[in-house]
């Protein structure tokens, strides 16, 4: 990327900003085709993929692929991260852009079961998982591209232009479902309009092209390079990242994951379990639904940005603890305005959960990059976050679903909401401060490992 660096090697502020940019743009891509699985396994796969059981278990069917994604996601975090701290942050974060594409074209472009058979739930499984791969690279690789740029008293701001990247996703997806069941019949919708958002995520291939030739590598990973061929002309042979941070760090993931089950868990529960709350049991117009949805990822965007920025002033831990004591707070509300069967109450319910928690995902991809050194950082990073997407969002709607089908009531949800915050509180305590750690600490990292 052409840029203008001051006297200190620096990269100016105009062109960390398109690095940023360029980061937010892979990640909505990468999250928009991840998340279009969510509100077809809601919308579509139970009547495509399970027609053979009853619509319940149809569902329930269909959130279990859905969270297959998430099995696979600490196994891309794994993959990715050795090679993102090995290879370097750029071409890991192209690959798992590549490989998004690829899954996500195939699903698009899949037989149901009545053509063949159970053929079709399986291979839809396989997908699901290729998806989850993916996005279990990205995440860790769109972040230290942001973060590491980043001058250290904006290092939230610039780091939550990758955790934008989910709501604007969200959007597109929502968006392309909403004009699509409005311009076309149930039928037709059901039949191949499902399908055209799936093949149009071929665009990522043009991302990942238009990346490779704009962006370098970032300031940590190139002075790491540097200490690594001292080290290996030394004859110091260099352990696996993966091995070493779960050698050394094993704690801190761990931590780092149960802190961020309470995001994946609201998350998905806000954004595909709702759904299907709405359109089957409330029995609201799917175009409200999703309309709803639509508006509240447009209102999270200025939040994430603005959360982050000020945890540049105040710490992490701070801002991440309000939000988890917000999300066990609305816990109750959510259900009492989205009870109310109308797109207001749909519309309040979710803004006031995504507010919440956007005071822990905006800070998060800082926070996150923070606890690990330069060496271990990719792989260490992507670990924490991908831990806490399998115990959260792999079984959240799961788990709704059948807590509201074996009770009747959507009170054990919340109080399911209010355990997974607790968690999250006791985990953040646990951790340190990060806001003022230098993340161009990459001697640091050679010499102690």
């Amino acid at each position: 990327m052409s840029s203008s660096v001051d006297n200190a090697g620096q990269l100016d502020e105009r062109s960390i900003r398109k690095i940023a940019g360029l980061s937010l743009v892979g990640a909505s891509v990468e999250w928009f085709d991840f998340f279009l699985y969510g509100t077809a396994a809601a919308l579509v796969f139970p009547h495509l993929f399970f027609p053979k059981v009853d619509p319940a278990t149809g569902v329930l069917l269909s959130f279990a692929t859905f969270g297959v994604g998430f099995v696979a996601r600490p196994v891309g975090g794994i993959i990715w991260g050795h090679f993102g701290d090995r290879l370097g942050r750029k071409k890991a974060f192209l690959a798992a852009l590549l490989t998004m594409a690829a899954g996500s074209v195939l699903i698009g472009l899949l037989p149901g079961y009545a053509a063949i058979g159970v053929a079709a739930p399986i291979l839809l499984t396989a997908l699901r998982f290729v998806q989850g791969l993916a996005v279990g690279g990205q995440w860790g690789g769109a972040v230290l591209l942001a973060t590491e740029y980043a001058p250290p008293r904006k290092r939230g701001l610039y780091g939550s232009m990758a955790q934008i990247g989910v709501p604007v996703g969200v959007l597109l997806g929502t968006v392309a479902y909403f004009f699509l069941s409005l311009g076309m019949s149930q039928e037709a919708f059901l039949a191949y309009g499902w399908r055209i958002p799936f093949v149009a995520s071929v665009a990522l291939v043009g991302v990942a092209i238009y990346a490779h030739r704009k962006l370098e590598e970032t300031p940590a990973f190139l002075r790491l390079q540097q200490l690594a061929a001292q080290q290996a002309a030394a004859g110091v042979v260099s352990r696996s990242p993966v091995l070493e941070v779960l050698r050394t760090s094993w704690r801190r993931v761990l931590l780092a994951g149960g802190a961020f089950t309470v995001v994946n868990t609201t998350f998905y529960i806000y954004i595909t379990f709702i759904q299907d709350y709405g359109v089957r049991i409330l029995h609201m117009p799917k175009s409200t639904v999703l309309l709803a949805i639509a508006i509240v990822s447009v209102l999270q965007i200025p939040a994430l940005a603005g959360f982050a920025a000020i945890s540049d002033r105040i710490g992490r831990r701070k801002m991440y603890l309000a939000g988890a004591i917000g999300t066990a707070i609305w816990a109750f509300p959510l259900f009492w305005l989205v009870d109310t069967g109308t797109g207001w109450g749909m519309t309040l319910g979710l803004f006031g959960g995504q507010l919440v928690l956007s005071m822990m995902y905006g800070p998060l991809a800082a926070f996150f990059a923070e606890l690990f050194n330069a060496r271990l950082r990719y792989s260490g990073a992507s670990l924490g976050y991908q831990l806490g997407a399998l115990f959260g969002g792999a079984v959240s709607s799961l788990i709704a679903t059948w807590l509201f089908t074996e009770f009747g009531s959507n009170v054990p949800i919340s109080i399911y909401i209010i355990l997974v915050s607790v968690i999250a509180i006791i985990c953040t305590l646990a951790l340190t401060e990060t806001y003022q750690h230098d993340l161009d600490d990459a001697e640091e990292a050679i010499t102690t490992t």
